[in-house]
Formats: C-alpha cells, structure tokens, sequence
C-alpha cells in the first residue's frame, strides 16, 4: 500500500491537461472509489455522472463564471449530485468528491473539484442549473460539484509541511 500521508502532499489542484484518454479501467477505478464513500446512515445521498463528451465537458466549462475552465480541457468529468431530502448531503457528497481526487493522485492522474452548489453563471442563473439542464439532472438532486479528470500537463509541488497552519489546532479547548 502507498504512503497514505504522501498521496495527500502530492494531491494538488491541476487544472491543466494533455489530450491523452483516460483508460476505462482507470474509470471504473475512480468510480469505485466514489461508490464506497462512507455516508451517514449509509444512505448513500451521491450519484455521479461520468462525462467524456468534448462538447458536453465544453459546455461544463461555462456552467459557473470563475473557476470551471479547467473542465473544457479534461478527459473526464464526474458530476457529483446528491439527493437533497437526506440531510447529511453536502457532506457525503464532499467525501465522495474528495476520495475521486484522491483515487485520481494515486493513479497518476491529476484532478480539480469545481464548485457548483451555491455559484452562478455570468448571467446571474444557478451553475446548479446549468448542469442540470446540461446533464437532464431531476430536481430533487442537487448538484454540489464536478470534478475535472486528465493527465497532468502541469506539474505542482508536494505540499509543504512547512505551511502547515497549526495555530488552527487546539488541544482539549480552544
């Protein structure tokens, strides 16, 4: 098994990739690593929208003002949507979407979570639902992020420990 705490100092943000597929072996993989996230209750709010489609990812790419580019140019998106009536959402939902970047790193493969809950479009529309017009999503699902998938085309390094912020760490009381 890999060195747990290294996979989290090598996990960056990369938002830029080459036009390389990503194999569907390495798809399942990443999809299996989002279907055993823990969830409260194990009742499983998230379900996940795979999306290769250039034109489709394209579209994507626009479905928040800031901050979304970086799906136009990846090989695969994961929509991560969440049933809003199960009210642990957001946080199983960001479980998931945290163990599909993590299960990216240990592929090799660099990944970015975009943000789509709570932003919106350059005219003012929900990026929730312009990914859910986009992907046909029913409204009683939200849609919390995407995350873009591809083989780095940059590189970042490690974190550095030396950043660390542990004035943010308190023991036994604030």
């Amino acid at each position: 098994m890999e060195d747990f705490h290294e996979l989290l100092k090598r996990r960056r943000s990369i938002r830029k990739y080459t036009d390389e597929p990503i194999s569907a072996e390495d798809v399942k993989t990443i999809l299996e690593a989002a279907l055993m996230a823990p969830a409260g209750k194990r009742q499983n709010p998230w379900q996940f929208i795979a999306v290769e489609d250039k034109e489709t990812l394209k579209r994507l790419s626009v479905a928040k003002e800031h901050g979304a580019r970086p799906i136009e140019g990846a090989s695969l998106a994961i929509v991560v949507v969440c049933d809003s009536t199960i009210d642990t959402w957001v946080e199983d939902g960001s479980i998931a979407s945290i163990l599909i970047q993590l299960q990216c790193e240990a592929l090799g493969l660099g990944s970015c979570w975009i943000q789509m809950n709570k932003r919106f479009t350059s005219n003012g529309q929900s990026a929730e639902d312009a990914v859910r017009e986009i992907l046909g999503i029913p409204y009683q699902m939200e849609v919390l992020s995407v995350i873009s998938i591809g083989h780095k085309a940059e590189e970042k390094k490690p974190f550095d420990e030396e950043k660390l912020q542990w004035e943010k760490v308190h023991i036994g009381k604030w």
